[in-house]
This record gives structure tokens, sequence and C-alpha cells, in this order.
């Protein structure tokens, strides 16, 4: 796939400097910079499994408690159909509760609608996140640990952690950033949740270059929304840079911390990344079911 530069993608709307890639993809795209995740970007991923160490990077889905955002906790049921079985259920269950991934049904650019420009509705699945379960999101993982971070962390500041982690980041890869918050939330220290306070990425449109210009498949986080909160309002919204305008998708409260002890023991910081998301037909948000393999 040829891949312009940042700075060579037309702008959207007339304040800001809000760029988007719907001319790189087919007009009927649903998988946007995962296409990025070529036979060879999988190889790439696979090639790093040497030691057979599988490390959980997901929450139980009953954590963070409570939830963030106004979500409720669901409720889970256990009940014997039959004398000789089990069975569950979950009632008010909210799939983006968790360890999750943002599909392009979550967040549009405003009046010029979502990812590629596809205007949608609440019964259309055209960009449904079950889309991306197809193939899963499997491939190269790369860790930056900027666990010593408190507050926004910009694009040169990230570019150095993957200098200093020794790591290129690659066409196709899956980027994870640990910010911390989530081990202090865990722990109590970390201002809560609903309070909209964790150190994470800038929402600049530096950052989305340099996100951009790395060619990743997807960018993930141990916080609950990847960039800071609050953000600062000159460098506006990442999440509308990624999603809705360059088509790449977000992972938000992972667990990265048994993964950073264990890069940091191997002295490496890349991975196979494995993640295959509900094959939810016309889903805004996933489960993200993930794991790391060393």
């Amino acid at each position: 796939m040829d891949v312009p530069k940042y700075r060579e993608l037309p702008l959207i709307g007339e304040t800001g400097d809000y760029r988007h890639a719907w001319q790189v993809f087919p007009p009927d795209d649903d998988l946007g910079c995962l296409r990025h995740l070529t036979p060879e970007a999988r190889r790439r991923g696979l090639a790093t499994v040497t030691e057979n160490v599988v490390v959980n990077i997901s929450l139980p889905l009953d954590e963070p408690d409570p939830p963030l955002f106004g979500r409720k906790r669901f409720t889970h049921t256990v009940f014997s159909p039959s004398r000789n079985s089990m069975d569950d259920r979950l009632d008010g269950f909210f799939p983006q509760g968790s360890t999750q991934w943002d599909g392009f049904r979550h967040v549009r650019a405003r009046e010029f609608g979502f990812f590629t420009g596809h205007q949608g509705d609440f019964a259309d699945d055209r960009l449904g996140i079950g889309h991306w379960a197809q193939a899963g999101i499997i491939g190269r993982g790369v860790l930056l640990d900027l666990s010593e971070e408190d507050g926004v962390i910009g694009p040169g500041r990230l570019a150095r952690a993957a200098a200093d982690a020794g790591v290129e980041v690659l066409p196709g890869d899956i980027l994870c950033v640990r910010t911390g918050w989530l081990e202090r939330y865990r722990r109590g220290d970390a201002v809560a949740g609903e309070q909209r306070r964790w150190p994470g990425l800038a929402g600049s449109s530096a950052m989305a270059e340099l996100l951009w210009g790395w060619q990743i498949s997807a960018v993930t986080a141990d916080n609950p929304a990847l960039e800071v909160a609050p953000g600062r309002p000159e460098d506006g919204s990442l999440h509308r840079r990624l999603l809705p305008l360059l088509g790449l998708p977000i992972g938000e409260l992972f667990t990265f911390d048994r993964l950073a002890q264990a890069c940091r023991e191997l002295g490496r910081f890349a991975f196979l990344f494995v993640s295959v998301p509900l094959n939810l037909p016309g889903g805004v948000g996933s489960p993200a079911n993930a794991v790391a393999v060393l």
C-alpha cells in the first residue's frame, strides 16, 4: 500500500490541523491501518517468540471497579438449565468497560462522519468491530515504557522511548505504551478515573504525524483513553485524529506491568501480540482478549 506522508494528507474542516487518510484506503474500507498487518508483518511477530512465555495483558472483565465513564457493573448469573449442566449469563455488559478496543463507530469527525466519511446509523454494520475479528490483531508488539512520566507525553518523548528500548518501530507493529497509570490505579494511588486525570499521549497533530509515519497497525495504552487527560486545548483530540480520520485502531486499559518485567528480564521489548475482538456485527467496541507471547 502506497502511504503518503502525513503532511501530504488533505486537511478536513477550516480550523485546526486535522488531516484525513480517506483516499489512502478503499472507499468502503473497515480495516484502516490494520491493512499494515501484512503476512510479512505477522511473520515478524511470530519470529519474536523464542521463550514460549505467555503474558496476559487484559484486565479481568470486572475491572476497573467501579467502571469508568458512567458505565455500570455487569451482572454475572450462573444457573443450571438441567441437573447435569451449568450455564451463565451477562446482563448490562459494556464491551468497552475493561481492556478494550475502540472501533471505528466509536468517534466521528463531527459533521464529516466516521472513518472514510461514512455517516452510518445505529443499525449499520459497515464499520462494525466484527470486521476486525476476521483475522484478529496479531503481529509484532512493541512496548514503550514511559511509566516515569506524569502528564503529557509528546511525540519527541515517545520516539526517544523507542530509541531507549533499542527497538525500531516497523510497519504493521502494534504499539503498546505503558504510562504506569493502571498500576497506580490498582494500588489506589491514582486519581479516580471519573475525575478525568491521567498521563497519556498528546492529542496534537505532531503526535498523529509520528504514529502515521511509523505505519503501525494499532496503538494501545494502559490508561483509560490513550491520550492525556485533561488534554491541552491547543493540541486537540487524538481520538478524532486517529479513529475517524486516519483509521488507526485504539486500545485502552491494557495491563503491561508483568509484560514490562518480562521484557526487562529478556532485554528486549518486542513480542508477538495476539488479540481477537468479538465477532460482533455492528459493534462499537470490544474486549481485547489479548496476550503477549515472548
